[in-house]
């Protein structure tokens, strides 16, 4: 496991920007005292623009369900949907569908995507009374046909608060500002009588939702009442820093909801901005070290089928989870500077996401399995499998549960809105690394483009070229920093300006100098092969960002559920299996020899495709030894108990094939050792 960073490192890190101070203007807002300065600043909303593969995931999600929920989904996301005033679903699945198509619209700024969000905008900002309080006036909730003629749950609002933000950020909409304004003090007055956990305890579990969008509103209006709000959510919400620092939760199977956890892991970061106390800080740390111990998986994510449970590779991992795990680390990064969680976001997004959501961006997987020989409509170990009935890792739209057809859309595109940050001292960063280009303010208010053109994560190279905009600034040039995160899984990073190498210290490298039109930076962060231990022993192998899992040929067959069960779970589903072999070993004396163990096979034409996250165009092949372990078989129709570390086997040695785990859809990702 690769060690974090220590925690007084990333509070030095936040000291020094708090007590930073020049006589430039900064070009974007920071926390208001008395919060903490953050390290990076987000940008706003159409800043980032995608390239490569990256652009071509989102035109895909365009093109796929997140184009067009409204017609896949139209019994929920339709006109009836209680958020644009009709009579139907007026919980979470309209708005966490909002979540990510409004940042997909901006950030490719597509008019036609743009008109389908502004309907929702639009109803939810006159659905406001004139206490504060907004949306649908009944709450059909967490179970179906429950309705509540009192004032509705407080979670799908949260949601909605996230939409607003983001809706402010790319239109700076002052309607956003007063409105939420009203909403919070509505909270402020309500909250005593009608706590967080009055219908559902969903909001409990999800409050840092709500609390992050009151910081976000004290820093533009500087109402002091908001600040009260915070402390009054956080006390509602609840108590991770407790759970995490008692540890039963992380550690005994049945535990916390999965996704509830995912949402919940940045409360105590977020909270930390006002308390200031380190204890917050030391208790995610805790938290996620636990989950890794107890119940991680290779990919960054972990064994929550509904509940934790545990880490053998075949339990779930819900796809909700991946996205809203994303989102907190990405929040968590940019308050703390703390590079560890930029290069967890890292893993999520370039093992655990792609390999949920088919190419053409119109089915999911409700879970994932680390270990997955064959995708089935069949009965799991899964919490809550009878209500399921066994749809839980096909294809599908409604498959499962619904919840994540309607949330996976936020994945990607924040992701995007997360690659490049401002900084207090005027400068740009660059904190996780994909084809794009930034478009923003630095200096004493200087318009700057630097345009990232990478293959990465499938290669260490990148190459940053900087344009400055007006015909002074290309005469005389611009002076600001530029910060690169250098990967804490590369040993030998080379980062070259114009050809002339720096010297690296740390795990950010600041380059101050004036830049120039059509400077070049190149950055060189060499792939070596590493294995990690997970359950029973068993290995991972990875290379760079990336897990890598067994090539298994695949066949997929597209099957119809029966009328009954359409209302339930959509109408079609996919079947996937193969008749490769999965049951190997990996030779235990090659894992002693590092990179010589193994061969890396690259394919340059794949290499610059536009698509790599499938097996027909995974661009990258690793051949390792390994032996078939023979009474290594299915059980359940899943890859049986894993054989301990070490197992003796005599099968003759043959050579394997592993490709990207995001490109794989059948896998064995972690390898028993074998002798």
């Amino acid at each position: 496991m690769k060690k974090f960073l220590a925690i007084s490192a990333f509070v030095a890190v936040a000291s020094a920007v708090q007590a930073a101070s020049g006589d430039t203007a900064p070009c974007y807002s920071n926390n208001r005292e008395p919060l903490l300065q953050k390290p990076y600043i987000e940008l706003p909303l159409g800043s980032i623009c995608a390239k490569g593969w990256l652009l071509e995931m989102l035109r895909r999600q365009k093109d796929g369900a997140s184009g067009q929920m409204d017609t896949l989904y139209p019994e929920v996301m339709g006109q009836r949907n209680g958020w644009l005033g009709g009579d139907g679903d007026q919980w979470e699945r309209g708005p966490y569908w909002i979540d990510g198509l409004l940042p997909l619209a901006y950030i490719l700024d597509d008019k036609e995507l743009k008109k389908k969000v502004q309907p929702w905008i639009e109803w939810t900002l006159k659905s406001q009374r004139e206490d504060g309080y907004f949306g649908p006036a009944k709450d059909y909730g967490y179970e179906p046909g429950l309705q509540r003629d009192n004032s509705a749950d407080w979670w799908p609002r949260m949601v909605v608060l996230k939409i607003m933000q983001q809706y402010y950020s790319a239109t700076q909409d002052r309607r956003v500002v007063d409105f939420m304004t009203r909403y919070f003090h509505y909270q402020l007055a309500t909250l005593p009588s009608k706590p967080l956990g009055n219908w559902t305890f969903w909001a409990e579990y999800r409050a840092c939702d709500n609390l992050q969008a009151v910081y976000w509103l004290y820093n533009i209006t500087g109402d002091e009442e908001l600040l009260r709000l915070a402390s009054l959510l956080h006390s509602q919400g609840y108590d991770f820093t407790g759970m995490f620092f008692d540890g039963k939760e992380l550690t005994s199977m049945g535990g916390i909801h999965c996704v509830n956890l995912a949402q919940g892991l940045k409360e105590p970061v977020i909270y930390y901005q006002q308390s200031k106390d380190e204890k917050y800080l030391r208790a995610v740390k805790k938290g996620l070290s636990d989950l890794r111990r107890f119940n991680g998986q290779p990919q960054g994510m972990y064994g929550g089928d509904e509940r934790l449970h545990g880490n053998v590779p075949t339990q779930g991992s819900e796809l909700c989870s991946a996205v809203e795990m994303m989102f907190s680390l990405e929040k968590m990064m940019e308050i703390t500077g703390d590079m560890s969680f930029a290069g967890h976001l890292e893993r999520v997004a370039f093992n655990a996401l792609p390999t949920q959501i088919t190419d053409d961006f119109m089915y999911k997987q409700y879970f994932q399995q680390a270990n997955q020989v064959m995708i089935t409509r069949h009965r799991r170990n899964f919490y809550e499998e009878g209500t399921h009935k066994g749809t839980d890792i096909v294809f599908g739209t409604l498959s499962g549960y619904p919840c994540c057809f309607s949330n996976m859309h936020q994945g990607w595109p924040k992701f995007t809105q997360s690659l490049w940050y401002a900084t207090p001292d005027n400068g740009l960063a660059a904190l996780v690394y994909s084809p794009s280009e930034v478009t923003a303010l630095v200096a004493d208010g200087r318009k700057v483009t630097v345009s990232e053109e990478t293959a990465y994560p499938m290669d260490g190279t990148i190459r940053m070229t900087v344009r400055l905009h007006s015909k002074a600034d290309r005469k005389s040039g611009v002076s600001f920093p530029l910060s690169l995160r250098i990967p804490e899984w590369c040993d030998g990073a080379d980062v070259r300006v114009n050809g002339e190498a720096q010297k690296i210290t740390g795990n950010v490298l600041r380059i101050d100098r004036v830049w120039r039109e059509g400077d070049v930076v190149t950055l060189s962060f060499p792939m070596h092969i590493s294995t990690n231990a997970w359950h029973e022993g068993a290995v991972s192998i990875e290379r760079g960002p990336l897990v890598y899992g067994l090539r298994m040929e695949e066949e997929w067959k597209k099957r119809e559920f029966p009328e009954n069960e359409r209302a339930q779970f959509g109408r079609y589903y996919y079947e996937v299996t193969s008749p490769s072999k999965w049951n190997y070993g990996i030779l235990n004396a090659d894992l002693n020899k590092g990179d010589n163990a193994a061969k890396v096979i690259i394919d340059e034409e794949k290499l610059k495709g536009s698509y790599p996250w499938n097996l027909e165009n995974a661009p990258i092949q690793i051949k390792l030894k390994a032996k078939e372990l023979t009474h290594w078989q299915l059980y359940n129709e899943m890859a049986g108990p894993t054989p301990f570390h070490g197992c003796p086997t005599e099968s003759p040695v043959e050579e394997i094939t592993l490709i990207p785990y995001g490109c794989t859809t059948l896998r064995i990702s972690e390898f028993p050792v074998v002798y």
